[in-house]
């Protein structure tokens, strides 16, 4: 059932806490960074969300839950409206283990990421490059959204069954308006069989945080 390892699947959240440690302790010039994590129980009760819901995101946007396996990207929502609406963040990178379609797309020792903006997709690729954390730049196809539509909705919280971890990229795009954003889906490389967790995602995004006040 893999319950016993769900340890794994906040490795996206232990990595912004890894990082917010360490550009703490670093302390860069000319960089401002807020580190959110959309933490919350993920248990089945008499409370749990149901196939065939309605949820409404802290944006006014209403979502239809088709699988309730796909969790993590409706509170990362409401993460990505905070981070853009509330602290008035310029740039946003999310983490997350969002998706096992990634997986299956680049194996165990890749990250894919998606960016809305090619300053922010060549930064990246610096950071990935100077730490050696394999990553993969994956197309933001639009021409998938039309499988996120939902007819008693404003989205279905997954999409068809090929290019899902596409598909959630551009789910989690629908909650961000101006800000420059990226994706970065690390269901591979932050697990271990052998070892456990990784770390993985830890010194790009502190690589990446220290290089933006430059």
């Amino acid at each position: 059932s893999m319950i016993e390892m769900m340890k794994f699947d906040m490795g996206g959240s232990a990595a912004t806490l890894g990082a917010a440690k360490a550009v703490g302790a670093l302390q860069p010039d000319g960089v401002e960074a807020h580190f959110i994590v959309a933490s919350c129980e993920n248990m089945v009760s008499a409370e749990a969300m149901r196939p065939g819901d309605i949820l409404t995101a802290s944006n006014g946007k209403t979502i239809e839950v088709i699988n309730t396996d796909a969790e993590g990207r409706l509170t990362l929502a409401d993460a990505l409206i905070y981070a853009e609406e509330t602290v008035g963040a310029e740039e946003i990178v999310d983490i997350a283990t969002l998706t096992g379609a990634m997986i299956v797309a680049l194996g165990p020792l890749y990250a894919g990421f998606w960016t809305s903006d090619d300053e922010m997709t060549e930064s990246l690729k610096e950071s990935f490059k100077t730490t050696g954390e394999k990553a993969w730049h994956m197309p933001l196809a639009m021409e998938y959204a039309e499988a996120l539509k939902s007819p008693i909705a404003d989205l279905k919280n997954i999409g068809g069954k090929g290019g899902g971890s596409i598909t959630a990229a551009l789910f989690l795009k629908e909650f961000v308006k101006k800000a420059k954003w990226a994706h970065v889906d690390v269901a591979g490389p932050v697990w271990s069989d052998k070892s456990g967790a990784t770390g993985y995602g830890v010194k790009s995004l502190t690589d990446w945080v220290i290089k933006s006040g430059k």
